[in-house]
């Protein structure tokens, strides 16, 4: 596949260069993914707004639902991505593996969320009656749920971008499941 060509700042427009600015600002640099959103002058700073949108989900459960969906579709920037924001939120390595494979053995409430959001994702939004169950059972209300079923949207949409367009992975990739770990 013909990789996208990552574009600079200079080549985008100008409202996608006060993006670029302030993601330097406030991370260091501009994530390759973020810089292929900004090839249209619009999608960049929609996404960004829907990604960071409020949400009844703590920045754990949002990690948790981006590894899931991140795993199903096979989306290995944002493996990595989430694998390093993963572990600023305090998850560790074994812990991001379990969440990849769409469960948690430390965290029941967790493990209802990310059961859900593989679900949801393998699916295609044809959720299984138990797995919603067991997220209502764990304590989740329905304004979770569609809160999760955003998060499962907003995840998707860049799982797509990086798989059509292939941009270079610039987190520390992450390593595929090994069977054992599933």
């Amino acid at each position: 596949m013909n990789t996208f060509n990552v574009p600079t700042r200079e080549e985008v427009s100008p409202n996608n260069q006060a993006i670029f600015d302030n993601l330097n600002k406030a991370l260091g640099f501009v994530p390759n993914l973020y810089a292929a959103y900004a090839n249209s002058d619009t999608a960049l700073e929609n996404y960004l707004n829907f990604a960071n949108a409020k949400t009844s989900l703590s920045a754990k459960e949002k990690e948790a639902v981006n590894l899931a969906v991140s795993e199903v579709n096979s989306c290995i920037y944002c493996l990595s991505a989430h694998t390093t924001i993963g572990k600023m939120n305090g998850f560790t390595d074994e812990q991001i593996l379990e969440l990849r494979a769409g469960y948690s053995s430390v965290n029941n409430k967790l493990d209802a969320l990310a059961k859900l959001a593989k679900n949801i994702t393998e699916n295609r939004g044809q959720t299984d009656e138990a797995v919603l169950e067991s997220f209502f059972n764990a304590g989740y209300t329905k304004g979770n749920l569609i809160d999760t079923i955003s998060l499962v949207g907003d995840k998707t949409i860049s799982n797509y971008v990086h798989s059509t367009t292939q941009v270079p992975v610039d987190f520390p990739v992450a390593q595929p499941l090994e069977l054992e770990t599933i």
